[in-house]
């Protein structure tokens, strides 16, 4: 039997009153998500261990089955590994965000939803005028900036000390954010954190007078005006899904994200980039099913990855958050399960997010989250819809962490 999760990120949300008091999922009443939950089994997941936070790639490498105590990082050396940076033994790899700030306050954590195209424009005027100054300084390569997608990029330091305080900047819209700048957990890290910090304020200075940021204030639009580095760590140590799952032999994983192709990277999955993914609503869903149905030919393991929902639970964008999870359901769901039922070989589907993003809110929460399996000759529960109370009644009832991915491998 082959397997395949999709996975919509942050797509669970709380009721919501213009809703009717119902949550997305109630009110959108996705076709083929309750077609497949009413022939399949639901339940509940624990996405996040105690003492982490709901961030994807803790929730992610959760789900996938892997033990975040052994193998946690932070995200920057996921997304080094995405990128086809490869770490030495004394960096320090830290996830790096260009963000929005007005009136001292963080009011997106996308730089005004930054296209790669302007900001690796971007990336290389600051390694030109800020990592090069820094080096200078220390007379050595210390810091560099590394160009990801869209707002989510990389900062390596050489030597730097990953035990610091970080403020995720989707977790504080509308906060004033010199309170969030970094702190050190230890004495040994504050050398650290006060090098980021001089980062973080440099990079203020320096992008204000970019002619892109120029540009877009003369238009009265949102400026891509400040670096924010969070969730860094080391090199990780991680087995590969073929070397904990004998079913799997081979494995491809599709995401327009850095952050997951990361982790898909250290669990041994080959990469699969979609011409036009873009991790927001626009992306290519139709290309995405087609590379998960092409992939299944050939692989034994599919995790396809979809961040839309997600983004517009952090812009705070209901209508748009319905609309991506139609899109979820409608271009990707549909297709890829209409493709698998012709194929010979069985097919075992998961469908779930990794935590919430409420709209309301636009922050990621650490709640349960609803999943479904299904493959052909499943014995269903009695839950005929996908949402997150329906789910409370299904048959694997409330699951932790890697049992998720225990019990869906089973199958």
């Amino acid at each position: 039997m082959k397997h395949i999760i999709i996975l919509g990120d942050g797509m669970a949300d709380h009721h919501v009153a213009r809703l009717g008091n119902k949550t997305l999922l109630q009110y959108a009443r996705p076709e083929y998500m309750n077609r497949l939950a009413k022939a399949g089994r639901t339940g509940r997941l624990i996405t996040v261990p105690e003492g982490f936070p709901p961030g994807s790639e803790v929730a992610n490498t959760a789900i996938l089955g892997y033990d975040l105590n052994k193998v946690y990082e932070g995200r920057g050396p996921l997304e080094a590994a995405s990128i086809g940076y490869e770490m030495a033994d004394d960096d320090f790899a830290i996830r790096c965000n260009i963000i929005t700030l007005e009136n001292g306050k963080i009011i997106t954590h996308n730089g005004g939803n930054l296209e790669t195209e302007d900001a690796r424009v971007l990336i290389d005027y600051l390694n030109e005028n800020l990592a090069k100054l820094i080096n200078e300084r220390e007379g050595c390569e210390r810091v560099k900036f590394i160009t990801g997608i869209q707002y989510r990029h990389l900062l390596v330091i050489k030597g730097g000390n990953k035990h610091i305080v970080c403020a995720p900047p989707h977790d504080h819209p509308n906060e004033e954010w010199r309170p969030l700048l970094v702190k050190a957990e230890i004495p040994e890290a504050q050398e650290t954190a006060d090098l980021i910090n001089e980062l973080i304020l440099k990079s203020q200075e320096l992008l204000a007078k970019h002619p892109y940021n120029l540009a877009k204030a003369a238009k009265g639009e949102r400026q891509a005006n400040s670096i924010w580095p969070w969730s860094g760590g080391y090199r990780p140590s991680m087995q590969t899904l073929m070397q904990q799952y004998p079913q799997v032999k081979t494995g491809a994983v599709i995401s327009a994200v850095d952050l997951i192709q990361g982790i898909g990277k250290y669990a041994g999955l080959r990469i699969i980039k979609v011409p036009g993914a873009t991790g927001l609503a626009d992306t290519n869903y139709e290309g995405k099913a087609q590379a998960a149905i092409e992939a299944l030919q050939k692989d034994d393991f599919v995790f396809v990855h979809v961040e839309a929902t997600d983004e517009a639970g952090h812009d705070g964008d209901l209508d748009l958050k319905l609309k991506a999870i139609d899109y979820l359901d409608q271009r990707l769901i549909k297709p890829i399960f209409e493709a698998t039922e012709q194929m010979q070989e069985s097919v075992c589907i998961a469908i779930l997010p990794d935590h919430p993003t409420p709209v309301e809110q636009r922050i990621h929460v650490n709640e349960p989250v609803p999943f479904l399996i299904y493959y052909k000759g499943i014995e269903p529960d009695e839950v005929e819809y996908y949402d997150e109370e329906s789910c409370v009644s299904g048959g694997y009832g409330l699951l932790r962490l890697q049992e998720f991915m225990q019990a869906f491998m089973n199958n």
